[in-house]
């Protein structure tokens, strides 16, 4: 039996009377001012694909109380990966143990390792109060180095930086060796700044021998073999850099996110808030940037509202059981669950949606990425014209106009869901540090691309924190979510800088190679 003979058990809807029409029309284009509103488009829709919106508007939507029992779960779980006993969120300590001032100064290279590129950055920070300059180069991460094999990994990473120091830098051979931020974006324990044990691949990766390992060494000796003029100052999380580079030009940065790919939080924790730490007798106001992996929240399944479509994304995965709050905000997924419910309303469904027309294209796993649901978030048209030109072109497919209809609504719900979902992560800090007032960085493709992700999220917040409403509609909110600083490059030569820093006032609190700061 397929996943889909299983689903459709899960999935049958007897009650098919079709929503209010004003109801359900009553959620296009908010943020339109330039456009018509598409309002009552749903007249032409027939009864039964009425009826499967309604379903899916059933499985998808998040109530106020929703939101708050999970952030109320969320802020536990936060303190419980604190704690000796530990959670499902790792919060794992990052030895960046203070904010920068903005008189940072000096050369600095970053190297950024992110889900589908390689990027290298050489950052001066200069004499400039919050200034600097940025030379970089992107190369793309080939897609079967990250289910390969490790020493072929780490060796095209070396020949990247070789490439970029060479092309910047001339002759290497004369050349002293220059510090390094290396963003790994990826769940790994620190027990200092300068290593970094894998946990688990994220992202699409999987290559075989790495995790429970120190990645440092391996890196260092692909640079050694290459002769490569390097020295690691710093393993960073693209949060916690997120976190370091927002507050390097905004003061009120108190929370670094990303929702891209992945998605992720960091934040500044006092040490006497850290029981695992309490072992290594730290000053407890001393602060320490938190990396949460919050990807990893309610892996439980305690409060997380998993439809069917979630279940099967889970089980497919190459990590089942892991990441469930990623695995329903991330851009990675967001693509495959609006896949997901197109083929299951094509094959197993009364309606059958584009009845009478092959769909290989559409059953590709993970064909569709978050970008094609901005898409059609994006169709500015009353009759959804882009949409289904996307349609034709991407998939061979002959969408009608119910059916664009339906398209249309079901992407909204998937990417409204994901932004809801994702200001209980903001909430749940904000909560657990008692911020009544802060900025929080967001960084990523889907928070920086994606239609009405930040009003989404912002309404969520509002919810959950029980706001009043605005007199001024264009006054800030108390939190404000807003585009971060570049975390993977400015944070990470920032926390290289922070790290020589401290070293050289003789905090030596998570360092391993004292030797690599002289």
């Amino acid at each position: 039996m397929s996943a889909f003979g299983k689903l459709r058990t899960l999935l049958s809807y007897s009650d098919r009377h079709p929503p209010p029409l004003t109801k359900s029309r009553a959620y296009h284009h908010h943020h339109r001012s330039n456009q018509s509103s598409r309002e009552g488009s749903f007249v032409d829709v027939p009864k039964d694909l009425l009826g499967e919106i309604e379903r899916l508007e059933k499985l998808f939507t998040i109530d106020t109380a929703k939101l708050k029992q999970i952030t109320d779960r969320f802020v536990g779980e936060l303190e419980k990966g604190l704690s000796n006993e530990g959670g499902s969120i790792p919060m794992n300590p990052t030895w960046v143990m203070s904010f920068p001032n903005g008189y940072e100064t000096g050369t600095f290279l970053a190297l950024d390792m992110g889900g589908t590129n390689l990027r290298v950055c050489q950052i001066t920070l200069t004499e400039q109060k919050s200034e600097f300059d940025i030379i970089q180069s992107k190369y793309r991460l080939p897609e079967e180095l990250k289910t390969g094999d490790a020493d072929e990994l780490w060796e095209y990473i070396a020949d990247c930086l070789m490439q970029f120091i060479e092309t910047h830098h001339g002759d290497t051979s004369k050349l002293e060796k220059l510090p390094l931020g290396f963003t790994f974006s990826y769940p790994a324990t620190q027990n200092y700044i300068d290593e970094g044990i894998l946990q688990r691949w994220t992202k699409g990766f999987d290559i075989p021998g790495v995790e429970g390992h120190n990645v440092v060494p391996m890196f260092e000796e692909a640079l050694a073999r290459r002769g490569v003029p390097i020295k690691l100052t710093a393993l960073i999380n693209d949060t916690t850099g997120t976190l370091i580079a927002s507050a390097y030009t905004d003061t009120k940065m108190k929370i670094g996110c990303i929702f891209g790919t992945g998605c992720n939080a960091a934040y500044m924790e006092d040490c006497g808030s850290i029981p695992k730490l309490a072992h290594l007798n730290l000053p407890p106001e001393t602060p320490m940037a938190i990396n949460c992996e919050w990807g990893a929240f309610d892996n439980e399944h305690v409060v997380l509202p998993q439809t069917p479509y979630d279940v099967i994304i889970d089980k497919d995965s190459p990590r089942p059981g892991q990441q469930a709050f990623e695995k329903m905000i991330a851009g990675l997924y967001l693509g495959e669950i609006f896949r997901l419910i197109m083929v299951d309303l094509h094959d197993n469904h009364e309606t059958h949606i584009f009845a009478g027309q092959d769909i290989p294209k559409l059953r590709k796993a993970y064909s569709l990425d978050s970008s094609f649901l901005s898409a059609i978030e994006e169709d500015p048209f009353e009759n959804l014209s882009e949409t289904a030109e996307l349609f034709q072109s991407k998939l061979d497919i002959r969408a009608n106009g119910p059916e664009l209809e339906l398209i249309r609504r079901t992407a909204e719900l998937i990417g409204t869901r994901a932004a809801r979902l994702s200001a209980c992560g903001v909430a749940a800090i904000s909560i657990k540090k008692g911020y009544k007032t802060c900025h929080v960085g967001a960084d990523g493709s889907v928070f920086n691309k994606y239609p009405h992700f930040k009003a989404r999220g912002a309404q969520g917040l509002r919810e959950i924190l029980d706001w009043p409403e605005k007199e001024d509609p264009k006054a800030d909110d108390p939190i404000e979510v807003l585009a971060a600083e570049d975390g993977s490059g400015v944070g990470a030569a920032l926390i290289a800088a922070l790290t020589l820093q401290r070293v050289q006032a003789g905090n030596m609190h998570g360092i391993l190679h004292p030797e690599n700061f002289k």
